[in-house]
Parts: C-alpha cells; sequence; structure tokens
C-alpha cells in the first residue's frame, strides 16, 4: 500500500478543535434548517478526524481517483458528518452548501445520496445497506486485484471504510452481509461502530443488548472492543491494528456518547434526531471551547484540515505506479482503463447483434430461464467484468454460464460468487460492486422472492445504478410449489418502480435482447423476469429482431386495419399468437403486439407507440399472468385484460394456466366478446 500511513503529528488541543470543527458545523447546520440529526456527527466527529486525517487515502481534488479508499456511512442519518468532512478536506462542496443543509436542489441533502464528484460513494439512510454496499465494494476491490496486480504492481490496493451504528446492527441485512464478509476474508474492510447505546426510542436496552463483538468474530471478523471514541490515541492504535490483519474484516467497537459536548443532550436520544436549539448550542460550544460564530472555520484549522496536498501526492504515487505498470503488462493496463471507465469491449456491438442472429436462426424452444442460461454463454466471455451468483437457486436460476469460475475464500479471481440465501444482502452487495467501479454484477433468485431485496432494488434505481436482477419462476407457471412462490404482483410492481427497466421475454430471442440492453444500459438497474416452463420460439423478421430494443413491437400484424389489438408479454406471447390464428380463420384481423419491457416501450416516440397500438382501435385485450391493473393504460376504458387478481393454487402448471383463463380458447372467445361490444 502506498503511504500505509501518513499521520501528521497534532497535539490533543488540535486535534479537538478540528473535531469541534465538525460539531460546530453539524449543530449550526441542523439548527439552521430546523431539521435533522446532530447527536451522531457530534458523537463520531474524534473518530472522523482520525481517520480522515491519518488514514483514509483520498484526493479531494480528484474524488473518483481509481485506488483511493471508499469511504462509506452506513448510519446516513448523521450526514451532516460527512458534509463537514468533505468541505473541510478540500472537496467541493462549499459553506453555502453546508448552509443550506436539507434544502431544495442542494447536494448537502438529509440522508447523503450518491454524488461522486463531490466524494458521496453511495446513497445511504436506509440502515443496513450502506454497510452492505461497503461489503460489496470491498468484494469488488479483492476481485479487481486478483485480476490486475502483478509482483511489485499493486495497482489495485486501497481499503473500505465503513461508519455504523445500533439501527445498521439491528437491521437483518447486516447479518446476512456481515456474516459474508467473514466468509471472504474481505481484510481490508474495516468498519467502526458507533456505539452510543441510542437509538430513536431511547436508551436501547430493552431492545437491543447483542453480544455485538461475540456475533461479530463468529462471522470470522477480528473485532477490536470497548474503544474509546473520544481519545485520538486508542482509536489511531485500533485501527493500526486493523490495518495489520489483511485476512479478516475488522470491526471496531467505538464507545460514544451521542451529542458530545451538549450539556442538557448529551447520551439522550433528544439530541438524535432534532436541533438542539439556539440556547443548548450556545452552551455547548462554550463547554467545547469554540470561540465561532455560525458557520465559521478559522484559518488554521481549515489548513489542518485540508487534505488536498496530501491526497495530490497519494494519486501522483500511484499515477507514477500505473504508468510502470502500463509498460510491463499494457494490454492489461487498457482492459483495466476500459472496466474502471465503464466501458463495453470495442467490438460489443458486433458480438451482441451476432449472438441476437445466432439465437434468432436456431429458432429453439426453451424455458425463457434456460435462454438467458444460453445468452450467458454467448456473452459472458467478451465481458470479465460480469460477476454473477444467486442465493442458493444457482441451478434453478441457472445463472452460473459455461466459463464461470466460482469466488471464494480461496480464489478471488473468478466471475461467479454462492450468496447462499441472502437475497436482501446480495442485492445490496451487487449495488457496491457497481458503485465501487470495474465490475457488472448480476443475481438471481426467483421472482416472488423479489421483495426480499425490495429496498435494495430501490436503492438502485434511485442512485442510477447498473445493476442486473434475474428472477426466475416468474408465474403461476412455476405449478406445484403453490402460492407462497408464484408471483403474481411482482412484475407490475418492479415496473412503476422508477429508474427501473423490468424485461419479460417471451422467446429464446427477446431474452438475448434482454441481456444485451442490461449491459448497455448504465443509467439504472434492470429486471429479467424469466419462466420456469418451456416457451415457443416465435418467427420474426431481421426488422421485428431490431425493434424488441424499443421495448414494444408488433410481432404479428393483419393485412387491414386491426379488428382487435393482443398485448401480450412472455408466457402469454405465445398463447395470443396461437388465439390471433384462429381468429383470422373467421376473418377477423389481429394484431399481436409482444410488449418485453414497457419502461421502454413508454419513453418511444408518441409516433412509434401510436402505430404499435393504433389508438384508432377500440379493442385492445391485454394477457399477462399477473395483476390486471398495471394493463389498462394500455387497452383503454374499451379494452379489457385476462390476467390474475387473486393468488395462486397449488397444482401443475397446465391446469393452472387454464384454470385462471390463460389458455387458446378463452383468449379467443374474451377477444370476439370485446370486438363485438365495441362494434
Amino acid at each position: 500500500m502506498i503511504n500505509e500511513k501518513n499521520i501528521t503529528e497534532k497535539d490533543k488541543n488540535s486535534r479537538k478543535k478540528m473535531a469541534n470543527a465538525i460539531r460546530a458545523l453539524s449543530m449550526d447546520a441542523v439548527q439552521k434548517a430546523n431539521s435533522g440529526h446532530p447527536g451522531m456527527p457530534m458523537g463520531m466527529a474524534d473518530i472522523a478526524e482520525v481517520l480522515w486525517n491519518d488514514f483514509m487515502r483520498h484526493n479531494p481534488k480528484n474524488p473518483e481517483w481509481a485506488d483511493r479508499d471508499r469511504f462509506v456511512l452506513s448510519n446516513g442519518h448523521g450526514s451532516m458528518l460527512l458534509y463537514s468532512l468533505l468541505h473541510l478536506t478540500g472537496y467541493p462542496l462549499s459553506i453555502e452548501q453546508i448552509k443550506n443543509f436539507r434544502q431544495f436542489n442542494q447536494v448537502t441533502a438529509g440522508h447523503p445520496e450518491r454524488e461522486p464528484d463531490i466524494g458521496i460513494e453511495t446513497t445511504t439512510g436506509p440502515l443496513g445497506q450502506g454497510i452492505t454496499n461497503a461489503i460489496g465494494m470491498a468484494m469488488a476491490e479483492k476481485i479487481l486485484a486478483a485480476a490486475f496486480n502483478k509482483p511489485d504492481y499493486e495497482i489495485v490496493n486501497h481499503r473500505t471504510w465503513v461508519f455504523t451504528g445500533d439501527g445498521c446492527l439491528m437491521e437483518g441485512i447486516s447479518h446476512e452481509a456481515c456474516s459474508l464478509a467473514g466468509t471472504w476474508n474481505l481484510g481490508k474492510l474495516i468498519c467502526i461502530y458507533d456505539d452510543n447505546g441510542i437509538s430513536i426510542d431511547g436508551e436501547i436496552d430493552g431492545w437491543f443488548n447483542d453480544d455485538t463483538a461475540a456475533r461479530f468474530k463468529s462471522y470470522g471478523w477480528q473485532v477490536i472492543d470497548k474503544v474509546d471514541g473520544h481519545d485520538a490515541d486508542t482509536i489511531s492504535s485500533a485501527i493500526d491494528e486493523a490495518i495489520k490483519n489483511t485476512n479478516n474484516p475488522t470491526l471496531i467497537c467505538c464507545k460514544t456518547q451521542i451529542g458530545f459536548g451538549s450539556p442538557n443532550k448529551a447520551g439522550t436520544a433528544s439530541s438524535h434526531g432534532a436541533p438542539l436549539g439556539e440556547d443548548e448550542i450556545e452552551k455547548t460550544k462554550e463547554k467545547l471551547g469554540w470561540e465561532h460564530e455560525a458557520f465559521e472555520i478559522p484559518q488554521d484549522i481549515r489548513e489542518m484540515w485540508d487534505g488536498s496536498k496530501k491526497g495530490e501526492k497519494l494519486e501522483k504515487l500511484w499515477v507514477d505506479l500505473f504508468n510502470n505498470y502500463s509498460k510491463q503488462y499494457p494490454d492489461l493496463a487498457e482492459e483495466f482503463k476500459r472496466r474502471i471507465n465503464r466501458n463495453l469491449p470495442e467490438n460489443w456491438e458486433e458480438i451482441s447483434k451476432n449472438a441476437i442472429n445466432e439465437i434468432n436462426h436456431q429458432a429453439i424452444d426453451l424455458a425463457t430461464r434456460q435462454s438467458s442460461h444460453l445468452s450467458l454463454n454467448k456473452l459472458g466471455d467478451s465481458l470479465p467484468e460480469m460477476i454473477g451468483g444467486s442465493a442458493d437457486l444457482t441451478g434453478s436460476n441457472l445463472t452460473k454460464h459455461d466459463t464461470s469460475v466460482v469466488i471464494d475464500e480461496t480464489n478471488s479471481d473468478g466471475n461467479y460468487i454462492y450468496y447462499g440465501v441472502r437475497e436482501f444482502g446480495m442485492a445490496a452487495i451487487g449495488n457496491g460492486m457497481i458503485l465501487h467501479g470495474g465490475v457488472i454484477p448480476y443475481s438471481g433468485t426467483f421472482l416472488t422472492f423479489s421483495d426480499y431485496s425490495r429496498n435494495a432494488l430501490r436503492m438502485a434505481a434511485l442512485m442510477e445504478i447498473q445493476n442486473i436482477f434475474v428472477f426466475t419462476h416468474d408465474s403461476i407457471g412455476l405449478g406445484e410449489d403453490g402460492p407462497t412462490h408464484q408471483p403474481i404482483e411482482h412484475v407490475s410492481s418492479l415496473r412503476i418502480m422508477p429508474n427501473m427497466n423490468v424485461w419479460r421475454p417471451c422467446d429464446a430471442v427477446e431474452t438475448i435482447t434482454s441481456w444485451c440492453d442490461a449491459i448497455e444500459n448504465q443509467s439504472g438497474p434492470t429486471s429479467l423476469i424469466l419462466t420456469r416452463q418451456k416457451l415457443h420460439h416465435q418467427v420474426r423478421t431481421e426488422e421485428q429482431v431490431r425493434l424488441i430494443k424499443k421495448g414494444g413491437y408488433i410481432l404479428k400484424d393483419s393485412k387491414d386495419t386491426p379488428e382487435i389489438i393482443l398485448i401480450a408479454t412472455g408466457s402469454e406471447v405465445s398463447v395470443a399468437m396461437e388465439s390471433a390464428k384462429i381468429l383470422e380463420a373467421d376473418g377477423i384481423d389481429v394484431r399481436v403486439v409482444s410488449m418485453p419491457c414497457n419502461n421502454i416501450f413508454n419513453k418511444q416516440p408518441d409516433s412509434y407507440r401510436s402505430a404499435v397500438l393504433s389508438e384508432s382501435v377500440k379493442s385492445r385485450l391485454a394477457i399477462e399472468a399477473g395483476i390486471t391493473n398495471f394493463w389498462w393504460q394500455y387497452v383503454g376504458s374499451f379494452g379489457d385484460v385476462i390476467g390474475i387478481d387473486e393468488f395462486g393454487l397449488s397444482a401443475p402448471a397446465n391446469e393452472l394456466f387454464e384454470y385462471f383463463g390463460f389458455t387458446v380458447k378463452n383468449i379467443t372467445e374474451r377477444a370476439r366478446s370485446l370486438i363485438e361490444k365495441n362494434s
């Protein structure tokens, strides 16, 4: 590690002044906003001062330096701690933005929102997800180090630091993720636990009396317990000890006092989530010896905090190392830059086009989960950055392609992870991996268990990051496993999530197209909704194959103006096509629209959407094995929907499809009735 430690000698008085700058800014900003959480920043200020000034490898002048340490504030309600650190160390976060904490259109939001250009690595606030993102970042660092580092050229060699509190450790996701972190031997992950004994409802003894140290030791973590979180020397010694252990992640348990310095509110829940009040702030500053106006930071303290020169020096050392690496290993250096810059291979367009055409020409009938596996086999070797996984359903999700290499505690040079039964942790770890950079994560589970992952999916969408979620067993088509495993509302609920692309392909051609789109989509996550049961290949022209990427297209058109339009997705497309044949044999003009991704279809120009759905055609019938209310936006008040508005049943799939009306006979009859009604 370059410049393993660069502690500037400071007397304790200087350190206290620097920590008090955080406390003052946090108190002042929360008070001015009349909203926020001053207690945690005041309690963790001493820890933050030691970490950021003496150990963190970062460059405020280049917040996205590839080999920087990553810092995650998992207890994100204490966001003023992070904003104070970024402002004081020299990131482009001004005092005016601090003064406008929690105000409209400001980067100083109530909870940290990902802003890479000012040093905010991830969005936190939903407790437990920040520490899980950090585990994903540390995992990505380990994977990239195994892929690119050479003797004397450790171009990937940084740490992930995370602050966490009682709330994060109460959340179930922390158990899922921290257990994995210990199994994976993430020695460059260091978590500092703010053990202040207070949450919103007060003293936590009544609802959280876990032996946290024993818990983390059982996970395989190094635990440094009972550290005085207000003594700089003790904190520094604990971090030194953590750094020396490169085999295990470390939890440093720091005893702190929430609202430290406040004469009347320190150590109480009243300092957790509300302004201290002008009088209490005045008394607190007096007790701390802070003799400055609101938002005023003396020049000498600013100079002690400024990390720009040290950061630029650290980055220059790394740049020199990388330049020498580039001379010794030019191909690896170019590949590293490609992956860190999130560029697809130069010939990606040709790779994807050839793969789609090849599968189209094969014209095979497969379950779309099998089509997904086929797609990964076609594309995986060209994309070494793709890191797959499954929550103990690899053989069912088919996420492990033929050249996948498993990553475990003994091998980091791979591209597949067995996550165990940890759907939520898996999704949030994937978020952390993509936030780190250099990898594209994808992971699988059954669609019904997307509920377990829900908030991590939402965070991916909120941050507009590329995480690919593979959800198989997409409907009553899984049959005998019954209603606990049969998704009904899930597809529609995912579709209404902003920034989430949801693909429900009808055959192998739509499946590989959806994979290509997910790989190309860097502005948000993608959910791939895949069947357990076999589906028929649909014959298409080259133009129709091209139009799949528009999210919805005419799969079969009528000779004249259609009398009815059938709209379907996934497994229901083939029955819609069979019904169309019968209707046409009776002289009825039918159009069939396949809409594998309505999110993308809705973004198409009005002219395209109108051409596909022909607004002049009143009779439109949507068919999908899920809730009906989603589809009324496409069929209108004159249309109809065949769907399921109740939970499923335990029975063979073919019996269920017949029971719920997903048969050629029922679709044909409903279509005829609709035409008659609107004639």
